[in-house]
């Protein structure tokens, strides 16, 4: 059931509830059928409707057009004009019925000889009508303000992560071609593809699985290029990435992070990552020993790190497990994530 479906069941039952009140509510309720040509509960009827439809009308457009839109004025008129045209559409069409007392009824006392327009059987119903209206309204623009809130946050997030990746992805086509290395062709190809993603793709909210493979990849596959045989580096995928989505640039952080503290040239090293999907569980390791003994303020990834935290945070909250442990010689990345 898609989205569109499902509000609009919900608004129809809640319309059918709403206009169910009358009915339940009457005292004439075991007349059954004969209930329709009861006058009373004609005018009962005819003002719930009426009220079912100021509830749509402040909804969609005196709260969010008058009331957020500053007009305090215009939303008074509109209310008091409501209250009054709730009034004055009943009484012209039902009259005084209200209080005439049922012949088949008693009553009780007679009613008060109050105004109309301060007759606690409409005022009440109006306001809790139009109170209720607010709630929703209100809860409704909440959250699409921490909805707005978290876009920009997560879009913020990736401005911060996208330029720092593809300057440590640069360095490394440097290196290479400092050292005037046949596979530079091959290293363009590889930051070419890597580019194309990360311009096209990151972006978007979510991305294709498999996609996100083909880009961690290339970008591993260009990072082989400057290792020489000190260096132990295993990659695995294990399980079915097709039909699956997650978010774009979300696993790379912390393989960057292997590759910028588990190679030293002057010891021996390692890098051990391993992908596996099952169903819709993500499971990603990531293992490197500690070998590099200094890193630049510049080039260190603990901010992109961070950055990467706080969007699981925002876009797998409750629903991703990351686990970091440190012994000073080895990093051991373990990170869980449902996919959507």
């Amino acid at each position: 059931m898609n989205n569109s479906t499902r509000f609009f069941l919900i608004n129809l039952l809640g319309c059918l509830a709403f206009l169910s009140i009358p009915v339940f509510s009457s005292p004439d309720f075991d007349q059954g059928w004969n209930l329709i040509y009861i006058s009373p509960f004609q005018k009962s009827f005819v003002r719930f409707f009426i009220l079912l439809g100021f509830f749509y009308a402040f909804y969609y457009f005196f709260i969010p057009k008058f009331y957020f839109g500053n007009k305090k004025i215009l939303f008074g008129f509109a209310l008091l004009s409501s209250y009054g045209m709730l009034i004055g559409v009943t009484e012209a069409v039902f009259g005084d019925t209200m209080k005439m007392p049922s012949p088949s009824r008693n009553f009780g006392p007679p009613p008060n000889n109050h105004p109309i327009f301060f007759d606690s059987q409409i005022l009440i119903p109006f306001l809790l009508v139009i109170a209720l209206a607010f709630l929703i309204k209100i809860n409704a623009r909440l959250t699409e303000i921490h909805d707005e809130k978290l876009s920009a946050e997560v879009s913020y997030l990736k401005a911060q992560i996208n330029p720092h990746f593809l300057f440590n992805t640069l360095n490394s086509l440097y290196a290479l071609t400092l050292q005037k290395s046949n596979e530079a062709p091959n290293a363009v190809l590889k930051l070419s593809s890597i580019m194309r993603y990360v311009v096209t793709e990151s972006s978007q909210d979510f991305v294709a699985l498999d996609k996100e493979i083909n880009y961690i990849k290339d970008y591993i596959e260009l990072q082989k290029l400057r290792l020489d045989s000190s260096v132990s580096l295993s990659f695995e995928v294990h399980g079915t990435t097709t039909g699956k989505a997650i978010a774009p640039l979300i696993l790379i952080p912390f393989i960057e992070n292997a590759f910028k503290y588990g190679i030293n040239p002057d010891a021996d090293s390692y890098i051990k990552i391993a992908i596996s999907v099952e169903n819709q569980l993500l499971q990603m390791n990531v293992k490197n020993a500690i070998a590099a003994t200094e890193i630049d303020e510049e080039f260190k990834t603990e901010e992109g790190l961070k950055n990467t935290q706080k969007r699981l945070d925002l876009i797998y909250s409750g629903k991703y497990d990351l686990e970091v442990t440190e012994d000073g010689k080895e990093y051991d990345v373990n990170l869980k994530i449902e996919l959507v």
